[in-house]
């Protein structure tokens, strides 16, 4: 039985528990003297029901799917010759990748394949003996969890304690799992990034005004050592990014105060979802967009005052930046205006003032804190950005503030950096580390200034 067909079958089950639950829950109250006799409302008891069904059946299922491959694996390779079996890792890996390949009728070396098709075969059959255990163990602990809470199910059971138990357990679940996550990824930029810092100094990575990470392949050629001076990327991404919110900052902010204090319900209606079409529209278009039509619109205009537009520069990605981060800026600042409570409003108007006027002097100051955290967060979005810069910008690390000229940025170097075939240990490979860790340190430092802000700012209304 297929993965999905099985998941569908745990579903139906779990939505059939549920409702004879809750039915058994109102059978069992009307002997009692009716709903009021019970514990719980009827639906926690259908609730109470389904988890019962649910939870052995999905605990078993990610058993399976974190032990089962391994446990073929290794039946496999022990059914194998001695000779295979002695190999040493490595080689193992490749004979049982082979092995799959073989399983799943990809091409292979045709002096491999005899000798590895009995090994494939069993491969098959153990997989598909497991699935078929699985599904008649998934259906019997459904429906033995089913007939447990079935007999459980009384007016005096606390249904609805239970299920906000499980409730519970599960979302501190989820929370862990997300902040392991966390340190996971963390950890893994951390060590690559101490490794890089072994070899080049960290004081020549943070000041250094030249980067040149192609190595090459023999110490006698030129350039073998490298050079990892960072700053031409630091400056080059906080131009991007300060481009980008000139743009974005005005537009975004005027935008939230015509949708959220002029416009009528209608155009609000229509505006504001067509506003945020542009929060969903790919990177890889606005860098289309860039390429083929705000650069050619820079260089010439550029050339018709006399100056000299690079082809690709930091204001045509500045200004398509700009234009994607602007539905961040206006929902979070429409959100935040919209949040001023109304008393406010009537109050300076009651006083004599304009419209206008409430806005610039009770609004606005009233919602500065959230729309400070909320352009903070977009200059976050804008330092992470790569595929406009790629397309718009260019690859050259030049240490310049001209927006005219060619320049790069951090996230653009790390994929540069890790796209080809190159040794993983190398310097310029480990140098992506370094950067993602300094670009990690910049933007957590943001979120926290944005956070901060909000926090020691905030107004709270009744």
């Amino acid at each position: 039985m297929q993965f999905e067909t099985l998941l569908l079958i745990l579903v139906a089950m779990t939505v059939a528990s549920f409702v004879l639950g809750r039915q058994r829950a109102v059978a069992v109250a009307g002997r009692c003297g009716g709903i009021r006799a019970l514990h719980s409302l009827p639906k926690y008891y259908g609730y109470y029901a389904a988890i019962c069904c649910a939870l052995p059946g999905l605990a078993l299922l990610l058993l399976w799917l974190g032990l089962a491959d391994r446990v073929v694996v290794e039946r496999v390779v022990d059914s194998l010759p001695a000779e295979l079996r002695e190999l040493p890792e490595a080689q193992r890996s490749l004979l049982v990748n082979d092995i799959k390949n073989i399983a799943a009728g990809q091409f292979v070396d045709p002096g491999k394949r005899e000798e590895l098709a009995v090994a494939a075969e069993l491969y098959l059959s153990l997989k598909d003996s497991s699935r078929r255990i699985l599904s008649g163990l998934i259906v019997l602990l459904g429906f033995v969890g089913f007939g447990w809470s079935w007999l459980r199910l009384r007016p005096e059971l606390r249904a609805r304690n239970r299920v906000e138990s499980v409730a519970r357990i599960g979302l501190a679940l989820a929370s862990t799992l997300a902040i392991f996550t966390t340190i996971g990824i963390v950890a893994s930029v951390l060590f690559e990034a101490l490794r890089f810092f072994d070899r080049i100094p960290v004081s020549e990575f943070l000041f250094g005004l030249t980067w040149s990470p192609q190595t090459a392949l023999r110490a006698d050629q030129v350039g073998s050592s490298g050079a990892f001076g960072a700053v031409p990327l630091f400056a080059g991404t906080a131009l991007i990014s300060l481009i980008a919110m000139t743009v974005a900052l005005p537009i975004g902010l005027m935008t939230a105060i015509y949708l959220s204090e002029y416009a009528s319900r209608r155009v609000r209606a229509w505006v504001k979802p067509a506003l945020e079409v542009l929060a969903g529209v790919p990177t890889v278009v606005y860098g289309y967009f860039a390429a083929l039509t705000v650069a050619p619109l820079l260089r010439g205009f550029g050339q018709s005052l006399g100056l000299d537009v690079a082809s690709e520069s930091a204001l045509g990605a500045g200004l398509v930046m700009g234009i994607m981060i602007i539905p961040f800026v206006s929902s979070l600042s429409d959100d935040v205006i919209n949040a001023v409570p109304q008393a406010m409003r009537d109050g300076s108007l009651g006083l004599g003032a304009t419209h206008s006027e409430t806005i610039k002097r009770v609004v606005i100051p009233a919602a500065l804190p959230g729309i400070v955290g909320g352009a903070l967060l977009a200059v976050s979005r804008a330092i992470g950005e790569t595929m406009i810069v790629v397309m718009a910008a260019g690859l050259a690390a030049n240490l310049t503030v001209n927006p005219l000229e060619a320049v790069t940025t951090v996230t653009v170097q790390i994929v540069t950096l890790l796209v080809g075939d190159q040794e993983f240990d190398s310097a310029k490979t480990l140098a992506a580390f370094a950067l993602g860790l300094v670009l990690f340190v910049v933007t957590l430092l943001l979120n926290i200034i944005a956070l901060q802000v909000v926090r020691r700012y905030r107004e709270q209304y009744e």
